[in-house]
């Protein structure tokens, strides 16, 4: 059996068998013990009482009264006088009424009950102090047993409940002995049923924390490679700006310094850009719905500028406003990344289109520019950290579309890669789920 509920259920009720057995053998001896006694103090009345009845009868002289006769008999004859008291320090007075009733005297309720013999009346009276007694022990000889035993009842079930749940403590002490790098799930073998799903989620949690953790040092290691190139460049850039000979030398140092310090910018900023979507719950904001008519606007305005010195025409089109539920930092960062590389690859005179448009359930984001396009073999491999296409003739940081498909998965969007008219330049094409 597994399940601490039913570990713990049966040992509990088999330690309240036991208590309940012992508690009941030990009110059983004393119930009979108090048993014994009534049945001894009814037999005293009844033979006292009969030493009355004699004496009525005329059959004994008058009777002494006894110290241990609770009960007290008194007879009256048809004048109302007392014809015989069998306690004469303990008398009562003469009831109304036949049958049962309650008198009180010299301070004292008594129970009296009243019967009619010819012209005679014998009345029988007990106090209800002696009732209340004889009860009030009776029930002290019952509860005496159960709180005698519930010390042991208490330390039955303290031991048996830390016995049922020995198996937490020792997963608890395994968890917290295990070193923080251990990211192996955790065994279920011998484990309570109830800790199972528990131990499931944690090893989900762990997994997923593993996987974190590698595309971390993954992202880490990529991302120190593509620098060391662009930082080995400064410097050889800065040596050559120290050794120039003639301000035409000078000049021409300063200028590919600033080249240099640009590509290393945008190299930085994308690997920022980057960062901020990476985290794989989602949890970098709350989501929102967010209009993407707003960040394409916005993206535009950001570099038109970009486009103005190259001569590309940057418009958007939008026939209808388009929300997205998700997170508009990561949107924003999907759509300028888009916008960017459309105008960076784009030549001269060329022109770059932003379009938003719904279709059935899906709101869908179109980036077509009139650049040299992807060829098929390499639109999968474009998505991939760092990879440029080759001959493309551009400088790049080759993070652009790995952002862009790194926020489209967290949105549970889909990313398409196409030629634009013609057979030239490239539609890209992101749908979402409306929101």
């Amino acid at each position: 059996m597994t399940s601490l509920r039913s570990r713990l259920l049966l040992m509990l009720m088999s330690a309240a068998l036991v208590t309940t057995l012992t508690a009941t053998g030990v009110t059983y001896y004393w119930a009979r013990s108090e048993i014994d006694q009534l049945f001894d103090y009814q037999l005293r009345q009844q033979a006292l009482a009969l030493r009355d009845k004699a004496f009525l009868l005329g059959g004994v002289d008058e009777a002494e009264p006894d110290p241990e006769q609770d009960v007290v008999i008194q007879v009256w004859d048809w004048r109302g006088a007392r014809a015989y008291v069998s306690h004469q320090a303990r008398e009562l007075p003469r009831t109304a009424e036949l049958g049962f009733t309650t008198v009180r005297t010299r301070g004292e309720d008594w129970r009296v009950y009243s019967v009619a013999l010819g012209p005679q009346v014998v009345e029988v009276g007990q106090p209800l102090s002696l009732r209340r007694k004889m009860a009030t022990n009776a029930a002290l000889r019952i509860l005496l047993p159960t709180l005698a035993v519930l010390p042991l009842l208490a330390l039955l079930i303290w031991w048996l409940v830390g016995r049922v749940l020995s198996p937490l403590d020792r997963l608890a002490h395994a968890i917290g002995g295990r070193d923080a790098n251990a990211l192996d799930p955790i065994a279920t073998g011998g484990l309570p049923e109830e800790a199972r799903p528990m131990i499931a989620a944690l090893n989900g949690l762990m997994q997923r924390l593993g996987q974190v953790l590698v595309e971390r040092q993954r992202f880490t290691a990529d991302a120190a490679h593509e620098l060391r190139t662009p930082l080995t460049a400064l410097r050889l850039q800065t040596q050559l700006l120290e050794r120039a000979a003639t301000d035409e030398d000078r000049a021409s140092a300063i200028a590919q310094l600033k080249a240099g310090i640009v590509r290393a910018t945008h190299l930085v900023e994308r690997l920022l850009a980057l960062a901020r979507v990476e985290p794989a719950d989602g949890t970098v904001e709350p989501r929102a719905r967010v209009l993407l008519n707003e960040l394409a606007a916005r993206a535009v305005a950001e570099l038109e500028p970009a486009a103005a010195d190259k001569e590309i025409a940057l418009a958007v089109h939008a026939a209808c406003p388009v929300f997205v539920a998700g997170y508009e930092t990561g949107l924003a960062s999907l759509v300028t990344n888009l916008v960017d590389n459309a105008v960076r690859y784009t030549p001269p005179g060329g022109r770059v289109d932003v379009a938003l448009d719904l279709e059935a359930d899906r709101a869908v984001l179109t980036v077509t520019d009139t650049g040299p396009g992807i060829p098929p073999a390499e639109r999968q491999r474009v998505f991939d950290r760092f990879y440029r296409v080759p001959g493309s003739g551009v400088q790049g940081s080759g993070l652009g579309l790995a952002i862009v498909k790194r926020v489209a998965d967290l949105h549970h969007a889909s990313v398409a890669l196409d030629a634009g008219p013609g057979g030239h330049g490239l539609v890209v094409r992101v749908s979402f789920p409306v929101g």
